[in-house]
This record gives C-alpha cells, sequence and structure tokens, in this order.
C-alpha cells in the first residue's frame, strides 16, 4: 500500500466475480467510491478487514494485481453560492474550466426531507409555456415528467422552461447528452444572461454510463443546499431519465440480478422514487420543484420505467407533434398535472378554470370532427368552426414556442371562444363572458 495524496492504493486482490471485486482494506467506508484498473467502483460490503467493491463498467480483464485507490469518501459535493453559474461531472469536478468550488461538504443521496417538515405546495410556478401554465398548471414542491418520443425536442423544451421559469435557482442533471446537447444548454444560459442563477451537472455520451448514477444525487445535493439552508425555490430539470434506468439495467445486469419487467432491475420503482421524492416545500418558503424527461419507445406508456415513473408523480407532461400546425404540442388530452387545482383560480384569474375546461373541451369537439372527415361524414358548421379553433389554439396556446404570462394565455383563449363561437356555445358563466369576452375586431 502506498499514499499518495490521501488516497490508499492496494494493488492485491483475494477475489474477482463478473461484477465485483474483493481485497484486504484498512480504513474503508460503506459507499465509499474507488477505481479499480482505471474503472469506477464502489465498497458495497465490509467483512472485518475484507472489502467488496462493486466494478460498474464490470470485471472483465481485471488482473489479480490491478491497482485499486480508495478515493476516502463517499460520492460528496461542496455546496456554497459558489455553485452558481457554473458546470459540473458526474462527480462534482468543474468542467466548464472554472476552479474547484470551496464550501461544506456533503454527501449525496441522503433521505428525503421528513414529512413532518413538509407542507402542502401552494405557490404557482410559471413556465411561460401555455400547454403547461393554461392547462397543466405547476406547483413549487411537485414532481412531473415530460414524457416524449426520442426524436421530439425536448432538451430545447428544458432550456425553455429553465428560461422562463420564476424561480431563484434552476438546477440541470444532464444524463447521456449529446455533446451537441451539452453545448446547446451552455450557449442558451451563456446567450440569456441567466448563468448567475443555474447550475449544471452533466454526463455525456463519450463517458462511461454508470457515472449517470450519480447525476440526479448530485443535482438534487445542490438543490438541497438552496431550497433548505437558503429558503430558495429551485426548479431541477433531469434529463434523461430513460438512459438512467438503462444505466441501472448495465449494473443490476453484471450484479446477476434477475431482472424484472422490461429487463428493467427489480428496484427500479424505489431507486425513481428516492429521486423524485426529493421534491418538497418547506413551510419556511423553499422548495424543490423537479422536472425530468422520460423518453419513450416508440410512444409505449406501459415500459416500465413510464410506468413507474406515473406512480410515483404527480401527473405528466406529453409531447407530439401536431398534425395541423407541424408545431410540438403538449397534447391537451394526455397531459395532466395533479396539483393544479391548489393554484387555478386562487393564485391565477378566476375566469382560469373555465377557459381551460372550455378549450379542451371544444378541441375534443374538434378531434371529434376530424374523426367524422377521415370517415366521410359530412361536417356541420359548427364542426368547421371547431377545426378552424383547433389549429388555433394550437398554433396560439398549445405550441411550446409560446411565451407568454398567464394573463395573456387566458386573453388569448377568450379572444379565440369569441373568433369561432357564440357566447352561448363556450357554456362558460354569464358573468365571465360579462367581465373577459373580447369580441374580434
Amino acid at each position: 500500500m502506498t499514499n499518495k495524496a490521501f488516497q490508499r492504493i492496494y494493488t492485491q486482490l483475494e477475489a474477482i466475480t463478473k461484477a465485483t471485486v474483493s481485497l484486504r482494506a484498512q480504513g474503508v467506508s460503506n459507499d465509499e467510491l474507488a477505481t479499480v484498473a482505471g474503472r469506477l467502483a464502489q465498497v458495497v460490503k465490509i467483512k472485518d478487514d475484507l472489502v467488496t467493491l462493486q466494478v460498474y463498467q464490470g470485471t472483465e480483464g481485471i488482473p489479480t494485481d490491478a491497482e485499486v485507490t480508495f478515493f476516502g469518501e463517499p460520492p460528496a459535493l461542496n455546496v456554497s453560492e459558489a455553485l452558481a453559474g457554473r458546470f459540473f461531472d458526474a462527480y462534482g469536478h468543474p468542467i466548464d474550466g472554472g476552479p474547484e468550488v470551496e464550501g461544506e461538504r456533503r454527501f449525496i443521496g441522503g433521505p428525503s426531507v421528513n414529512p413532518y417538515k413538509r407542507k402542502q405546495p401552494s405557490q404557482l410556478i410559471p413556465t411561460g409555456i401555455a400547454g403547461i401554465d393554461l392547462n397543466n398548471t405547476l406547483v413549487s414542491g411537485q414532481k412531473i415528467p415530460f414524457f416524449a418520443d426520442p426524436d421530439q425536442p425536448y432538451n430545447q423544451v428544458m432550456a425553455m422552461v429553465a428560461l422562463r421559469a420564476d424561480v431563484d435557482k434552476i438546477i440541470l442533471g444532464g444524463m447521456g447528452l449529446s455533446n451537441d446537447d451539452y453545448l446547446y444548454f451552455k450557449n442558451m444560459f451563456e446567450n440569456a444572461g441567466a448563468l448567475h442563477k443555474i447550475i449544471s451537472f452533466v454526463n455525456t455520451t463519450e463517458q462511461p454510463p454508470v457515472e449517470r448514477l450519480l447525476i440526479p444525487d448530485m443535482a438534487l445535493t445542490a438543490a438541497e443546499y438552496f431550497a433548505v439552508d437558503k429558503n430558495e425555490k429551485v426548479l431541477v430539470l433531469l434529463t434523461d431519465m430513460t438512459l438512467y434506468a438503462d444505466a441501472l439495467s448495465i449494473v443490476s445486469n453484471r450484479m446477476d440480478q434477475i431482472p424484472s419487467k422490461d429487463s428493467m432491475p427489480g428496484s427500479l420503482y424505489s431507486d425513481l422514487a428516492k429521486i423524485y421524492e426529493k421534491a418538497v416545500q418547506l413551510p419556511a418558503g423553499g422548495s424543490i420543484t423537479i422536472i425530468a424527461v422520460t423518453t419513450l419507445n416508440d410512444g409505449d406508456i406501459t415500459h416500465a420505467i413510464p410506468d413507474n415513473t406515473g406512480y410515483i408523480t404527480e401527473g405528466q407532461l406529453f409531447l407530439r407533434q401536431d398534425s395541423d400546425t407541424g408545431k410540438v404540442i403538449v397534447d391537451p388530452f394526455r397531459s395532466l398535472s395533479r396539483l393544479k387545482q391548489l393554484v387555478i383560480g386562487k393564485k391565477t384569474r378566476e375566469d382560469h378554470n373555465q377557459v381551460m375546461n372550455t378549450a379542451v373541451r371544444l378541441y375534443a369537439d374538434a378531434a371529434n370532427a376530424k374523426t367524422k372527415l377521415e370517415n366521410g361524414f359530412d361536417l356541420s358548421d359548427y364542426d368547421n368552426r371547431c377545426l378552424a379553433f383547433a389549429k388555433d389554439y394550437s398554433n396560439h396556446l398549445l405550441a411550446i414556442d409560446v411565451n407568454i404570462s398567464i394573463e395573456e394565455m387566458l386573453d388569448t383563449a377568450w379572444m379565440l371562444f369569441a373568433r369561432h363561437f357564440t357566447k352561448a356555445e363556450t357554456g362558460i358563466k354569464e358573468s365571465l363572458i360579462q367581465k373577459y369576452w373580447k369580441e374580434n375586431d
């Protein structure tokens, strides 16, 4: 054994399995990180001085005299205000050319906030995207995923949400990002002059997939510092949780664990819940809100990853290409925010609920009209007006490139109602019609 800047190095392995190595070592702690022949490993078992390490990339080709270097601690992050505006890797080391962050050392992956210290969410988080703010309003402390096909521009949507959301800090956890995506986020944040409130932890496609497993915990450790210690509103953006789950599956296969549904590990539910349950509204005002991307395989929401995610989270936001306008929209039929009623009409205008429901009902009537058209039936005047409304609604409100305030969204909806329908056809309360109906010029 030799010492190299406090790191302990050993060169004699006692046993090697498909996924683990064992050796005699002193002063090692549970969950401590190490490298075995340059591959990332973590302590999974200690019995007397016999230490077993899980080697994330597998042990194939590792000799019995491989060099084992212990890091001296489990994965940890230095937390301080100096995190803001910086980009880090999965270990919390800077990748933006800046200095290491000085601060309090905190181990990642700790327990979520005690339920006794939680408060029911009641703060609105506006994103500027009408498909979210109008129909699926987000609340601080909420956990919600975007379900999207791999070819959807979900990372662009995440960047938009980051730049528009009215919060104190935004923390991006990027897993398996292409270099283009990484540079896209970096340039978007820099050009918008918003770097001062954004902290990014990034694992790219060129780095080992198993390092992705550290990213959500790194992001949430930073989030807890700003939310719990600094009473700030924090938004955590995680993309892509499907790649995170794939990394879990790689590790569990190497450990010879029997896979569950869709070749995912049996622990998938608790692995995902451990991350999502960090979302919290704290009594002192701080909060952690989590928006994550889950990419779908051929739109399959019954796959184990979206299926488990749906049980844990409070709704989902569904991206799809609109065939009428060619734009990417937040689908009003398949999206759902289970907490929206906590703020709609309370933190937003009194007409919000009726406008939202009326717009979606008329959009559904347009879908019925489209079915009639496809089946060769004649359309009524009302059907044609519904189809015209649906196109306008999609263009002016559902499309992800619409960036307006909630008041403007409501005013736009009233304008569209008046353009295509009579007051009676909307079915909205007379008192609201008298106050907000906007005749088109």
